[in-house]
C-alpha cells in the first residue's frame, strides 16, 4: 500500500515523538537505576591512598611543585625549575645558571624528603579509617600533623622563588613572565611604594 505523500509529515512527526519518548524514558530508567546519586570520587575508592592520585604521589616523590608555588609564580616570582628550563631564551649567564641550579638542588632533596613524610602521614590516616581505629583524638593528631607538613612543603617552595629575584635582572625577570604566558590583569594599577617604570618593565607590560 503507498501513503500518499500529504499523510507523510503527520506519520513521520508521530514516530519522531514516540522515538523521542522511548529515548527520553530509557535515558530516566538508566539514571533512577544507579540511583542517580553517582558521587563526583567514584572510582577513587581504588585508591591505595584515598586522599592522594597516583599523579599526587608520582609529584611529591620527585619533588615537583603540587601547585604550591603558584602565589610567587603567578604575581612575578620566578621558580629555579622552569628557569632552568628556558635558561637558553631568557638567557641566562654561566654564574646565574650556576646559582640557581644549586638553589634547584637544594629545593628539590627538601621537598623529596617532606613530600614522602606527608605520603606516610597521609597513608596512616587512610589506614586507620580503613580499619576503624580512627578515633577523635586520632584525628585530631593526625589533621595537625599533616597540615604542618602540607605547610612546610610549601614553604620550601616559595621561599626558593623568593631567592630567584636577587639572581636575575628586571629584564630576565619580564621575558621569563612572558615566555610562560603570564600577563598582569591591569598594568596601569602600579602598587604603592612601586618605581612606575620598574613595575612595568618587571610585570611585562608594554
Amino acid at each position: 500500500m503507498t501513503i500518499p505523500c500529504r499523510d507523510l509529515i503527520p506519520l513521520m512527526a508521530a514516530l519522531a515523538f514516540v522515538f523521542t519518548g522511548i529515548s527520553v524514558a530509557s535515558a530516566q530508567q538508566h539514571t533512577h537505576g544507579s540511583g542517580g546519586h553517582a558521587s563526583e570520587y567514584a572510582g577513587q575508592e581504588t585508591r591505595d591512598i584515598k586522599s592522594l592520585s597516583d599523579d599526587d604521589i608520582a609529584e611529591l616523590k620527585r619533588g615537583g611543585g603540587w601547585g604550591l608555588a603558584r602565589a610567587a609564580e603567578l604575581n612575578g616570582v620566578p621558580g629555579p625549575a622552569h628557569l632552568l628550563e628556558l635558561k637558553d631564551k631568557i638567557p641566562l649567564d654561566p654564574e646565574q645558571i650556576a646559582r640557581i641550579r644549586a638553589l634547584y638542588e637544594d629545593m628539590k632533596t627538601k621537598a623529596i624528603a617532606e613530600g614522602e613524610r606527608l605520603i606516610a602521614l597521609e597513608r596512616e590516616l587512610e589506614n586507620r579509617f580503613r580499619s576503624g581505629g580512627m578515633t577523635e583524638q586520632h584525628l585530631s593528631e593526625s589533621l595537625s600533623v599533616i597540615g604542618e607538613s602540607r605547610s612546610r612543603l610549601r614553604y620550601i617552595h616559595l621561599s626558593t622563588h623568593l631567592q630567584t629575584p636577587a639572581i636575575l635582572t628586571t629584564e630576565q625577570i619580564a621575558t621569563y613572565n612572558s615566555l610562560r604566558g603570564y600577563k598582569t590583569s591591569d598594568c596601569a594599577q602600579v602598587p604603592a611604594g612601586h618605581d612606575p617604570e620598574m613595575w612595568r618593565r618587571h610585570n611585562n607590560c608594554k
